[in-house]
């Protein structure tokens, strides 16, 4: 039942916004009782905490794997961007949701998020670190080029169609020589 709350609740969220929803919306979709939605969840803010959570900790595993390949940076960056851009094709539900309704999290939560947002982005500059030090990658402001490659691609959930004239793949490659085309010596 909790996997189905989580699900249920994406859906309202992606469709009414998290203050457009509440817990009688997700409770009455799944025919179930507000008891039901409080066996397992403390508030609406504690489930949106735990959306967030599955999101970007998979986002991080899965980083973490492609930072342990025994790649150059440019690659590395390229299996990133198609790591973010898969990850909202995928997750699409999720990945809205993590992306538009952070600020509906008070506090600790939202200070949790934002570490772990920042170790996916430290990792990213780390990455460019490492291509600035072999000379693949010129060198730039790091911070600065992180954050405009996961503003190119996190962007993407709001625009991309996968049914569209681009395939996930070809837009992978844009992003890539759009980002590499301006700090790639």
């Amino acid at each position: 039942m909790r996997t189905r709350i989580v699900e249920e609740s994406m859906k309202q969220f992606d469709k009414n916004g998290f203050t457009g929803t509440s817990i009688v919306d997700i409770t009455q979709a799944l025919d179930v009782t507000k008891g039901t939605f409080y066996y397992y969840f403390d508030s609406k803010e504690k489930l949106l905490m735990e959306i967030h959570l599955m999101y970007i900790k998979n986002l991080l595993e899965k980083q973490q794997v492609i930072l342990q390949q025994p790649m150059n940076a440019t690659k590395k960056l390229e299996a990133i961007v198609e790591l973010l851009l898969h990850s909202i094709l995928s997750d699409g539900l999720s990945g809205r949701v993590f992306f538009r309704e952070m600020r509906h999290l008070k506090n600790n939560n939202e200070q949790t998020i934002i570490t772990y947002r920042k170790k996916f982005r430290q990792n990213i500059e780390k990455v460019l670190l490492q291509g600035m030090a072999n000379g693949e990658i010129k060198k730039g402001h790091v911070k600065i080029v992180a954050l405009g490659i996961l503003g190119v691609t996190n962007w993407s959930y709001q625009w991309f169609d996968e049914n569209g004239d681009v395939s996930i793949e070809e837009l992978t490659t844009i992003f890539v020589n759009m980002i590499l085309t301006g700090i790639k010596e």
